[in-house]
């Protein structure tokens, strides 16, 4: 999490106005010193993963001005904190979406992940979520709580989205991310889609999204909604924009054997992720602009928009 801290810088204003001295004022400017750290995706036009380039081949850009980088990390072996958000509401139920997510997370805890790895778990139905099971490497507490859990009630998506990136951050590893498992039916949330994306995109964590068998026809659609517009266009534009913009990736599926290579992807994709990190100096609370190229290479860069 970015460090934040405020240098007070004092001025002295002398005027003179018919040889009248005025008394000495101090004018104060506020400057927030941020730590910035941001993982980053580099892959080659095949989609395979680079794993060759140092802290020389890259460059940071904070709203268009390059930014000089001071930590670089890039460790395949380093364990991950991965935080797994997921849908628990009532429409989850419907086609075994919630039974076919238990059976696949039971594989992330117990085969895909690896003994120093991380893993946490959050629970999101009717307005509230649930720290179901902690960080931790010990997979009991995870697997109690996931099948302990039951499909119930309406789904607030965009509140969850917006307060769970806040503890997925406060993991203990440098390579982490939040893994938001739903089928994207949205009924119950205070905030909009765009209110929850402004405060998730500026937390340092990418959002990996799974949307698992979205609904595609409107009559089953039109039985959960709250408001008038959600289509299946809708919901896929939606989580494409959480992922997106956190650096993260979006996968829509419909089986349990996509569902299951599909964490096996994200796992292997955190592993090779470049951390990278760089000072931050802000005199407002003015969203900033993130672009990180390879001027060396013709690549594929992802990482979060900015924060």
């Amino acid at each position: 999490m970015a460090a934040l801290f405020c240098l007070i810088v004092g001025g002295l204003a002398i005027a003179q106005e018919k040889e009248q001295k005025v008394p000495q004022q101090k004018a104060a400017y506020n400057v927030t010193v941020n730590a910035i750290t941001i993982a980053v995706t580099v892959q080659d036009k095949k989609g395979r993963y680079v794993n060759d380039l140092g802290e020389k081949d890259f460059i940071v850009y904070e709203n268009g001005e390059r930014r000089t980088i001071n930590y670089f990390q890039h460790d395949q072996s380093a364990p991950l904190s991965l935080t797994v958000l997921l849908d628990v509401s009532g429409s989850m139920a419907l086609e075994d979406k919630f039974e076919d997510c238990r059976r696949a997370l039971h594989v992330l805890a117990e085969k895909i992940l690896a003994p120093q790895d991380e893993l946490a778990l959050l629970v999101f139905a009717d307005g509230e979520v649930e720290v179901a099971a902690r960080h931790s490497q010990d997979r009991s507490a995870f697997l109690a709580a996931l099948d302990g859990e039951k499909a119930y009630g309406k789904t607030a998506l965009h509140d969850a989205v917006a307060v769970s990136p806040q503890y997925a951050v406060r993991a203990r590893n440098e390579k982490r991310a939040l893994i938001l498992i739903t089928d994207g039916i949205e009924n119950d949330s205070q905030s909009s889609a765009e209110q929850a994306l402004e405060i998730a995109r500026r937390v340092d964590v990418p959002i990996y999204v799974i949307g698992y068998k979205i609904p595609r026809a409107e009559e089953i659609l039109a039985r959960h909604k709250r408001r008038s517009g959600l289509t299946a266009m809708g919901i896929v534009e939606t989580l494409n924009l959480f992922a997106e913009a956190t650096g993260g990736k979006a996968f829509f599926l419909d089986d349990l054997e996509s569902l299951l290579s599909t964490l096996y992807e994200i796992k292997k994709e955190q592993s090779h992720q470049y951390i990278i990190g760089y000072t931050s100096y802000k005199e407002d609370d003015k969203y900033r602009r993130i672009m990180v190229t390879t001027p060396g290479g013709n690549y594929r860069i992802r990482t979060r928009q900015g924060y």
